[in-house]
This record gives C-alpha cells, sequence and structure tokens, in this order.
C-alpha cells in the first residue's frame, strides 16, 4: 500500500465517521494554542513544527467534517434567507 492510498482510505474513514459535539472548538483550541506556543519558542525547528500543526488544526476546524460551512447554512437558514452558501473545500 503507498502512502497516497494510506492517506486516502484515512480521509474515506475520516468522512464517514461521525463528529462529536464540541469536536470543532476543541480542534480549534488546540490549533489556536499550538500556534501561541509557535510563537513563544525560541528554537526555530520548535517554530515551524507547532505553527503548521496548529495551523493545520485550525484549518481543519473551520472545514472538518462539514465545520464552517454547516455554521454558514444554519446562519443563512437562521436569517430566512434561502440563498446558497459554497464553500471551498481544499483538503
Amino acid at each position: 500500500m503507498t502512502i497516497g492510498s494510506r492517506i486516502e482510505a484515512m480521509r474515506r474513514m475520516d468522512a464517514q465517521r461521525r463528529g462529536f459535539p464540541g469536536e470543532h472548538l476543541a480542534v480549534l483550541s488546540a490549533g489556536l494554542l499550538l500556534l501561541l506556543t509557535a510563537g513563544r519558542s525560541h528554537s526555530l525547528p520548535r517554530r515551524l513544527l507547532a505553527g503548521a500543526a496548529g495551523g493545520a488544526l485550525v484549518g481543519r476546524a473551520a472545514s472538518g467534517t462539514g465545520g464552517l460551512a454547516r455554521v454558514a447554512r444554519m446562519v443563512q437558514g437562521g436569517r430566512g434567507g434561502r440563498s446558497t452558501v459554497r464553500v471551498h473545500r481544499s483538503i
């Protein structure tokens, strides 16, 4: 099994699982904590690693399994508008 096929299998498995309440908030908090840690570190490799991991977690919280797209649809639906919200999923 190649790395690409393993990543694809993990993505499929993640897309099929049910999320738990507050998952996006927990992931966002962990990502922000890592970004703050990256800013305080004096070691360049630690800064890069913490910044990359924190950015990935913040992005995951925003896109996740319907994260930002679901919130945008709820906000639009709550205002009585019937417009379609389109959110680009880059991952």
